[in-house]
């Protein structure tokens, strides 16, 4: 049987200084993994990479904004030659802006568009022309999208996000078939964590009810369990521990799948 060792294995982790993504890069580096944090807070994201450094892992940190592509560019050819390599890719940057439909907001649609799906397309695109045959890395790899339990539900006030995070979907299954085609050697998944008490869980649960939606965040937050069949929230590690099982050989013969880690909401 396969483990999920990843010890000789790099990885970059976007959105990583905090929330999720710190959890997954703590995770891949529990698994034996060198971890880059990618991340537009420098201060933050260098102090998540020095306290995985504090474990014996290997971590270090480089400035991304993910809505850039020469600074994708750099940040991937400065990651390469830290490591040595480059064979598995989080894109978990994101942002969600909640609003009702009746009074979108195109700003606040935009910023998520960006971040969330243009973003994580140019995540995909430079993993794929470093980890491709000729690249810099050039061995294969595994890319992890975090979708979201919102693209396959339908919970008010989050439209905006819902769709771009559906289109994490798509974009994660379209990525997997061309890699397979072209033979880049590449496993593309993405995961569908369900609502976690993070900072922006948290805020999630108090801007629906600014909104007019719940009476309290104690009424949000009872919708979202008694929607899951697990009767609880999720937890850091529950998504961090599916992301180092896509990434792994343990799941070699998966790509283009959609994994929920929502405790049944989205079934």
């Amino acid at each position: 049987m396969v483990s999920y060792d990843l010890t000789g294995r790099k990885a970059l982790v976007t959105g990583g200084a905090q929330g999720l993504g710190a959890g997954m890069a703590e995770a891949l580096a529990a698994a034996g993994a060198a971890v880059v944090i990618g991340d537009v807070q420098e201060d933050l994201g260098r102090a998540t990479a020095d306290a995985i450094k504090q474990t014996g892992a290997t971590a270090g940190f480089v400035r991304l904004d993910v809505t850039d592509d020469e600074n994708w560019e750099r940040a991937v050819t400065e990651v390469v030659a830290e490591l040595g390599g480059l064979d598995i890719v989080v894109n978990n940057a994101g942002v969600e802006i909640t609003g009702l439909v009746a009074d979108l907001d195109p700003a606040g649609v935009r910023k998520m568009l960006e971040v969330n799906v243009l973003g994580t397309s140019l995540g995909v695109k430079h993993a794929f022309r470093a980890m491709r045959p000729g690249g810099p890395a050039g061995q294969g790899g595994a890319v992890v999208n975090i979708s979201s339990v919102a693209a396959i539900i339908a919970f008010p006030g989050i439209a905006g996000y819902s769709a771009t995070k559906s289109a994490v979907d798509r974009l994660t299954r379209v990525a997997a078939m061309e890699s397979g085609k072209l033979g880049y050697g590449v496993r593309v998944n993405c995961v569908y964590p369900g609502l976690v008490p993070t900072q922006m869980g948290s805020r999630l649960a108090q801007d629906v009810v600014d909104v007019g939606l719940f009476p309290s965040v104690e009424d949000a937050i009872g919708a979202v369990v008694s929607q899951t069949p697990a009767g609880r929230l999720g937890e850091v590690s529950d998504m961090a521990d599916a992301v180092v099982f896509l990434a792994s050989d343990a799941a070699r013969f998966i790509t283009g799948a959609g994994l929920p880690v929502d405790g049944g909401m989205g079934m």
